[in-house]
């Protein structure tokens, strides 16, 4: 495990110790699950950015056509 120092401004790091608080953890846990939140939500992107890149926009198009189709008959 690795230890990391930041520089905060006074109000967030006060901030941060209520929401801490309000939620029963730790200001490190907090962190902790923020970070794992942030880490995820970039892994999300990067993977779609990757599925993108590979994907065939014309066919992605055509299932949303179909999608939208298929709503407004019900079916």
């Amino acid at each position: 495990m690795s230890t990391l120092t930041i520089r905060l401004p006074d109000n967030t790091a006060d901030r941060l110790k209520s929401l801490a608080h309000s939620r029963g953890l730790s200001v490190n846990k907090l962190v902790e699950e923020m970070s794992a939140q942030a880490l995820a939500a970039w892994d999300t992107e990067n993977r779609f950015r990757s599925l993108a890149a590979q994907g065939d926009s014309n066919l992605a198009l055509a299932i949303l056509d179909r999608l939208d189709d298929a709503d407004k008959t019900g079916h």
